[in-house]
């Protein structure tokens, strides 16, 4: 399709070619602010490379937008959770300069480990979901899932002749995978081996972080064989960050002050 070239447009027709123009040169964002942007440009008194400027810097910060928007929602996270609402006060344990190094997602860059270890309630799920957020704003492929659904896949996978293509699709794919729930089940020697294939095929090539509520001394209870035990532990601390949230829940901390708190006359 050509569009007829005419100087001189009145203003109605001027917004006719251009909300067709986006139309064809997809474009949506300016379609839907250009006028406003106009607006303020002859408020402002432009130029004509500076209201372009303005338009096309629309465009661009709108699509990074919608690409973080989809790089999240293809993560997988159960919830919403951010850096901005972690309670620091409410948990100590956690250095918040810590974790601000870790939002810069270098240790992405660099394919390092990432471990959450502590009691339940003490932050580990959020900083979990948090940080990889925060790496899928910063465009990296992300993958959140909870370790007995990645074991019962992997499983299954195998059973119908498509491991090669599941140990790809978490291996290799996603520059951070989430671990979420390593050591609340016992997994079988197969269900073992095969996480750690996935670990392996991870190895200083892409960043795998974890959260389990059980210190690396007590995963003999969740990975029984002691030498693949010491192995995952191995791939999962080498150049890594681990971080101790504790054993104190500020979750149920914060229920019973809510509870406690004296109720007020009406």
């Amino acid at each position: 399709m050509t569009l007829p070239r005419q100087r001189n447009l009145t203003e109605q027709a001027a917004t006719t070619a251009i909300d067709t123009a986006c139309r064809l040169l997809r474009l949506p964002s300016i379609r839907n602010e250009f006028a406003e942007i106009a607006d303020r440009a002859a408020k402002d008194q432009m130029t004509y490379r500076g209201f372009l400027a303005e338009l096309l810097m629309t465009e661009c910060d709108d699509r990074a937008r919608r690409r973080s928007e989809r790089r999240i929602k293809a993560a997988g996270f159960p919830r919403d959770k951010s850096l901005r609402t972690f309670d620091f006060d409410a948990n100590p344990n956690i250095d918040p300069a810590v974790v601000n190094t870790l939002a810069s997602c270098e240790w992405i860059k660099k394919s390092q480990p990432l471990c959450l270890i502590g009691d339940s309630g003490t932050g580990k799920s959020h900083m979990l979901i948090a940080l990889g957020t925060e790496a899928a704003m910063q465009g990296y492929r992300v993958r959140y899932t909870l370790a007995t659904k990645l074991v019962n896949e992997l499983v299954e996978a195998a059973d119908e002749k498509q491991l090669n293509k599941t140990i790809a699709r978490y291996g290799r794919r996603v520059d951070l995978l989430c671990i979420d729930e390593l050591g609340y089940m016992e997994l079988d020697r197969h269900g073992a081996e095969l996480l750690f294939q996935v670990l392996t095929e991870r190895e200083e090539k892409n960043s795998v972080a974890i959260a389990s509520n059980e210190s690396f001394g007590g995963w003999t209870k969740t990975f029984t064989d002691p030498r693949l035990c010491a192995a995952i532990v191995d791939r999962l601390t080498f150049n890594g960050t681990i971080i101790e949230t504790g054993t104190d829940s500020y979750r149920l901390a914060s229920t019973r002050a809510r509870t406690a708190a004296p109720v007020k006359a009406g």
